[in-house]
């Protein structure tokens, strides 16, 4: 027996050891801008072709095989997800005019099951038991028995009519992100609609119920029409509202608190704009708040007698301002309120009596409320911040469908505090506890600490780091460690509550979340900075990340995996190629390691949109070169990898399929690493779509299935490191 320190999953074969698929070579050539590249791999492209699914099932195989004795680790790790989850359960009920809503859950059951029940005038809000029914009652949607019979089911829209009469709501059973609309009669319970389909996400109502919204996607997976249906109809009569010419604009549809505006958001990754239409008048024309102007984006809310406006115009990150409502220029935009050095503004809410600015605050989410004031032009006067005590979390609003209220839903986690729902009096400016999501088995936040350190890039930038791990931990470079990230979009990778992460901290690990480049945690520059030609600052951060981990003595330097999903995993994909003996193993989850050759595709699924992100190579030799330089299909190279997983779905329309199996097979190509202890494998989802599998249980499975994989190879297994053979 071997005295390396390398940790052996338990689950090396011993014996016949499994041998991969080797995916067949169809040589393709494609040539831009003089430079030549040949894909042996671009044939793994067509999900209806025989041989692609053969390989694919061949790849689940093999992966079943390699992974066959982790089976009892994921099954306990399922089993402890599942055992710390109170399977039924209720949301907060929510008041909506004569209703109050909320969402139920039971122990068995897959999917949420939506109801509601009358409200009393005067009456407290309900606090129904998870096991008793509020009197009356009122099922909207059981999501389980939409599923009866489906191997996948999500809903891209549910929303009921302003007269609370009618359920608007959209199946997808394929993972496609295509959906069915339906409409229910909330009296009689009876189905009086199923003749839209082929729908985008999102639907709204005409302020009398006449009239339901939706949205088309074009053959590139682009919302890019408004169409109007009226209820009980053929869908043969329904109307084009608006349509968006520019491929570079994407269209968003949504419905303004007190139900008077339809509005129809439009935007490129630079540049927005916002038409309204009066939710009485369903039959008439949009009207633009401001034409599109490059560069400039903004958000719109209406407010009673006036619209408050969200835009970067004038600063980087955002200022608040207000306008008439009827305006149509932004030359009518009225200053409001300046974000300050280290904040970015996102968005706001408007109520009766003070309106509500989510902003970023140094790296952190925040609350920040401003009270109205008739005497003053814009409405409005002074202000105060939300504040909460600890080092790493993150807070917004919660569900608040009414203007006229006293005190509005707002939401708090941390990584060691399980969701929690408040009631905040912005008069007394109190939290009243509603619910804090249960954790059960006797979960203690105490047994856990978190905590925020930055870490220095190789370009000297500071890269926050938000760390959890159980409490007591010391620094003496033993324990494993899992390193997650994202970093495009402006998305951020906010500190979260996870159960299911419990099961790794109880094995020992230090879990880290990276705040690379790219994502938006400290305002625009950071996403302006992780992006085009500076895109390789998300991956180098991330890097330097994982070498801080090991460095600082967090995590022992061959006991380290990472994990990342869709534009993070490019992240890890590139990460690996930068610094593979950095990591033990990794996930990368719908990963988009193939970017150049999607990129240079514009008849693909959200390319032309994307150009604003990553550039565009078909026109640009430098932005190509760029690309090539770390598209991580096209600079595997030889190399010891670590032991790689690589997850996907067939349906997916966002990042397909043959990404992570086209770069899989070439890892298996060029890695030099032993296969029997660092293995390279693929598992696609057959019936799924990007965010995998739907159902909680079968979610919860597909998770320990990965976590397995990850902790065995960081050798916290049945109690540590194990030697190899």
């Amino acid at each position: 027996m071997s005295t390396s320190t390398d940790p052996a999953p338990a689950s090396a074969p011993g014996g016949d050891t499994p041998r991969p698929p080797v995916a067949a070579r169809h040589e393709l050539t494609r040539v831009h801008h003089g430079d030549t590249v040949v894909d042996p791999y671009d044939w793994l492209r067509d999900k209806d072709d025989p041989a692609v699914l053969a390989h694919l099932r061949a790849e689940n195989d093999y992966a079943e095989a390699v992974t066959a004795d982790l089976e009892p680790l994921r099954q306990s790790i399922f089993e402890e997800i599942r055992s710390r989850t109170q399977e039924t359960d209720l949301s907060v009920p929510v008041a909506s005019g004569p209703w109050w809503y909320y969402s139920r859950s039971f122990e068995g059951a897959q999917y949420a099951v939506e109801c509601r029940a009358p409200r009393v005038p005067g009456a407290p809000r309900p606090e129904p038991t998870p096991k008793t029914a509020v009197p009356d009652e009122q099922v909207l949607l059981d999501g389980n028995v939409e599923a009866e019979g489906e191997e996948f089911f999500a809903l891209g829209a549910l929303t009921v009519s302003p007269d609370h009469r009618w359920l608007a709501y959209a199946l997808d059973t394929q993972g496609d992100e295509r959906f069915a609309l339906r409409v229910k009669d909330l009296q009689t319970g009876e189905v009086v609609d199923t003749s839209v389909a082929e729908i985008g996400y999102g639907c709204v109502f005409s302020l009398d119920g006449r009239y339901v919204f939706y949205t088309r996607v074009d053959a590139t997976w682009r919302p890019h029409q408004v169409w109007r249906h009226e209820v009980g109809t053929p869908s043969e009569g329904d109307v084009l509202v608006h349509q968006e010419d520019d491929e570079r604009f994407w269209m968003g549809l949504g419905v303004s608190r007190d139900d008077r505006w339809i509005m129809v958001g439009l935007g490129s990754k630079t540049t927005s704009e916002v038409r309204l239409l009066d939710a009485a008048d369903p039959t008439g024309e949009l009207r633009v708040v401001a034409p599109r102007r490059e560069g400039v984006e903004y958000d719109v809310e209406p407010a009673g007698d006036r619209l408050l406006i969200v835009h970067n115009a004038d600063s980087i990150d955002s200022d608040l301002a207000w306008a008439p409502l009827g305006s149509t220029s932004a030359e009518q935009w009225q200053p409001l309120m300046r974000s300050a050095s280290g904040e970015r503004f996102q968005a706001v809410d408007a109520f009766d009596d003070v309106c509500v600015l989510s902003l970023r605050k140094d790296g952190l989410t925040a609350l920040r409320v401003l009270d109205r004031d008739a005497g003053s032009d814009s409405g409005f006067g002074g202000w105060h911040d939300l504040r909460f005590d600890e080092p790493v979390y993150q807070v917004g609003l919660g569900d608040n469908p009414e203007s006229d209220t006293a005190a509005v839903q707002v939401v708090f986690e941390s990584m060691v505090t399980p969701r929690t729902v408040y009631d905040y009096d912005y008069r007394t400016r109190e939290l009243t506890l509603l619910k804090r999501q249960p954790v059960l088995g006797g979960y203690d936040p105490a047994a856990y600490e978190q905590r925020r350190e930055w870490v220095t890039a190789e370009d000297g930038t500071r890269v926050p780091l938000s760390l959890v791990y159980p409490a007591g931990a010391r620094r003496d470079t033993t324990r494993p460690g899992m390193l997650t990230g994202y970093g495009s979009y402006e998305l951020s990778s906010d500190p979260y509550f996870s159960v299911a992460r419990l099961s790794l901290l109880e094995r020992g690990f230090v879990y880290a979340i990276a705040h690379v480049r790219g994502g938006g945690e400290l305002g625009r520059g950071w996403y302006d900075d992780g992006k085009l030609t500076a895109k390789k600052h998300t991956f180098s951060d991330f890097v330097d990340c994982a070498a801080y981990l090991v460095d600082s003595g967090w995590v022992a330097p061959d006991r380290l995996v990472a994990e990342g999903g869709s534009a993070g995993g490019l992240l890890i994909g590139a990460a690996v190629n930068l610094a593979p003996e950095r990591f033990r193993a990794v996930h990368a989850a719908v990963p988009f390691v193939d970017a150049l050759t999607t990129i240079l595709d514009p008849s693909l699924p959200l390319t032309v949109v994307e150009w604003e992100e990553w550039g565009n190579p078909l026109e640009d030799p430098a932005v190509y070169a760029y690309m090539k330089s770390y598209s991580p299909y096209e600079n595997v190279r030889r190399a010891a990898y670590p032991a790689i997983l690589a997850t996907t779905s067939l349906n997916d329309t966002r990042v397909s399929f043959t990404e992570p199996a086209k770069w899989v097979a070439r890892l298996r190509e060029e890695t030099t690493s032993d296969p029997a202890q660092r293995p390279v494998l693929l598992r696609t989802e057959m019936v799924a779509g990007h965010g995998g599998k739907s159902g909680r249980y079968d979610a919860w499975r597909q998770v320990a299935w990965e976590w397995a994989f990850l902790v065995d190879q960081a050798g916290a297994w049945d109690g540590g490191p194990r030697s190899e053979t």
